[in-house]
């Protein structure tokens, strides 16, 4: 059977899953994909906003009988949410490229801080995608009898899978399909919170007047010193509320031009919502004296108090009001497992740069995502969901460790910044202070929570973390060794013949060998004259073929893309001159695409019909003692080209460059 229907009909599948493959060489396709406040809310912001399901749920619980208490916590709640705000407002503007905690981290307080923040934000952003389903399960099994309650996991995980298929697809499509979703659930907590708040006013009087007889009562038996560590303990595990603050400023890259402004207005959105949605709801669980029930989210039992009793004559409406807020309430915690499918691969992307992580994760899809990451993030959190049993307390104190630790790092970086650049910035002293604030509000959350929690989960995040960085510190060990080596092969070619031998431009029916190369340097030079010590005398021309490879770290905008080109120019310019010095005729090609293997291989295919004698070659890393970790942090570029080329009958040589253990 012709195997070419069937391979037609899975790429007419993988299509409508996926979408069809986006170009990277068309110049509008930043403007297509990049996202305006609105949208960039939904991505970015329902992490935030979804977290007043369970922040306030665990802060509350955790007052015990002192529920007085919970009116001091939302004036702190909303400080805390508009003081990280506006700290990562200032990071936006310092940073509009993107990158967020880890780039401030790297860049102002060194390499082994961004590290550790990197590592911290991916943990986070996986616990992320966890947290937000495990809770959006619960969220909406509250309302379902508890029958019912074994079907939660498969539930969840199928839920995880459908984020992964459609961040696969493309961020803004899967924004664009989520945000009925969210338009839903403000509306009927607006609902909520307006309506409570309106319909219990009359019990104000009465509500202050138990919050100053129990403050009163609380200090003659506790004192000042207890009745203030159980405030701070409260405070503390309701650390939650502030998870995705931090967001927006990692994902930069995909707003709508002026980056700059449309990170901050996203960022006052976030804010704002967060904020009211927070303390509305810390609010409302005082005027309803709402009290924990088994089974089911104080969110549940609050919103069953508001509307349980609201009919409109045979039809029970309050009841569809229940089911729509706990629905959209569970289906904004999906939702928000977005911004660790969003941000989580972007970061993944900028350690794969600074080469912390494989470099294979800064590689784009044919549809323009981070694949690589997207699938990690996935996979990460199903295991995690599943290893946690689905349990959103155990999972949000894991979650606001790592979380805290971005957020103490990224102000004490900008403290930093701001000290150091005090004569060039007038106004230093007073944008310090926001960060000095956030600095002490967010180190002493992570202690609080760390001390209080460490038996519960909080350890294992640390440890986690840690393996995480030590795993990151190997991989950069290795590519710096490698990189030494490649530095030291360089420094042998510097004394290159000098003579001038005058090489021109190829001539078409002449022996031709094509030479596939990267930037210039010792491994496209040692690949040249090892080609000319296998075939003495035997070819006339050399073209030197070299892509413009668009990763995350380049597709950024026109600019970056336009620059990436012209450094790959240069390269191959070098390549060339190099060539005719030594007495060939020589020229080059180069392509642009996201996949070097596909593009090469059509450039290749090309020059055959330009140059009837033609070979292939192309230098290849080839360690001591192969395993498994060279495949993953080394690409099979030339041996995929090789395959492809020998399939079309064409001829292709791969040069080994030999590499010893001690890089390995």
């Amino acid at each position: 059977m012709n195997a070419d229907p069937i391979h037609s009909a899975l790429g007419r599948m993988r299509r409508a899953v996926f979408g069809a493959p986006r170009d990277v060489n068309d110049p509008g396709i930043f403007h297509t994909m990049a996202l305006v406040p609105l949208l960039a809310w939904i991505g970015l912001g329902a992490d935030g906003l979804s977290s007043s399901a369970y922040g306030p749920d665990e802060s509350f619980r955790a007052l015990g009988e002192h529920t007085y208490l919970a009116v001091f916590l939302c004036f702190a709640t909303a400080f805390t949410v508009f003081v990280i705000s506006y700290a990562y407002s200032q990071v936006i503007e310092r940073f509009p490229s993107g990158g967020g905690g880890y780039v401030v981290a790297t860049k102002l307080l060194g390499r082994p801080a961004g590290v550790v923040s990197g590592c911290a934000l991916l943990v986070d952003y996986i616990l992320t995608v966890t947290v937000s389903i495990a809770a959006g399960g619960d969220a909406i099994f509250s309302m379902l009898p508890p029958g019912w309650q074994g079907g939660k996991m498969g539930v969840e995980i199928t839920v995880l899978v459908l984020l992964i298929v459609l961040n696969l697809r493309g961020i803004k499509e899967s924004v664009t399909a989520l945000t009925p979703i969210f338009a839903l659930f403000v509306l009927t907590h607006l609902v909520l919170i307006i309506g409570g708040i309106a319909t219990h006013a009359h019990r104000i009087p009465q509500l202050t007047h138990q919050v100053v007889t129990g403050v009163h009562h609380g200090m003659s038996t506790l004192g000042f010193g207890g009745l203030l560590l159980i405030f701070l303990r409260a405070y503390s595990m309701g650390g939650g509320t502030y998870t995705g603050i931090e967001a927006v400023s990692n994902g930069m890259q995909i707003m709508r031009e002026p980056h700059v402004q449309t990170g901050k207005r996203t960022m006052l959105y976030m804010a704002v919502s967060l904020a009211f949605t927070a303390t509305g709801i810390m609010l409302l669980y005082l005027l309803f004296a709402v009290a924990p029930a088994e089974g089911k989210t104080l969110n549940a039992v609050l919103v069953e108090a508001f509307a349980g009793t609201w009919q409109v004559g045979d039809l029970a409406v309050g009841k569809w009001f229940i089911v729509a807020t706990l629905a959209s309430e569970g289906a904004l915690l999906f939702v928000a497992a977005q911004t660790g499918f969003i941000d989580g691969p972007r970061v993944m992307a900028n350690m794969a740069v600074d080469s912390w992580l494989p470099h294979r994760f800064a590689s784009l899809s044919d549809r323009l995502t981070s694949k690589d990451g997207v699938l990690l993030m996935g996979v990460a959190a199903i295991a995690v969901l599943v290893a946690m049993g689905g349990r959103v307390d155990a999972l949000v104190v894991m979650y606001a460790i790592n979380v805290f630790v971005g957020f103490t790092l990224s102000n004490v970086g900008m403290c930093r910044f701001w000290v150091k650049n005090r004569a060039e910035q007038p106004a230093w002293a007073r944008k310090i202070v926001i960060h000095v604030i956030g600095a002490v509000l967010c180190a002493g959350i992570l202690c609080v929570t760390v001390y209080e929690k460490f038996t519960q989960g909080a350890w294992l995040t640390i440890v986690i973390t840690g393996i995480a960085v030590a795993l990151c510190v190997l991989v950069a060990r290795h590519y710096r060794l490698v990189g030494e080596k490649l530095a030291a092969l360089g420094a042998e070619f510097a004394d290159l013949p000098t003579e001038d031998r005058h090489g021109g431009e190829p001539v078409a029916d002449q022996p031709t060998a094509v030479m596939l190369v990267g930037r210039y340097g010792g491994v496209g030079i040692h690949s040249l004259l090892a080609m000319q010590k296998m075939f003495p005398g035997y070819f006339k021309n050399v073209v030197f073929v070299s892509v413009a490879v668009v990763d995350s770290g380049s597709f950024k905008g026109v600019d970056d893309v336009q620059a990436l080109r012209a450094s790959v120019a240069a390269a191959l310019a070098e390549y060339v001159t190099l060539a005719k010095r030594l007495g060939w005729n020589a020229t080059s090609a180069t392509g642009t695409g996201i996949d070097p293997a596909n593009e090469i291989t059509r450039i290749c295919i090309e020059l055959s019909r330009t140059y009837p004698r033609v070979m292939y070659f192309a230098g290849k890393l080839v360690f001591q003692r192969e395993n498994w970790t060279q495949r993953i942090l080394h690409n099979e570029t030339a041996y995929q080209v090789e395959r492809r080329l020998q399939w079309k009958g064409l001829a292709m040589t791969v040069i080994p460059l030999r590499i010893r253990d001690r890089a390995s």
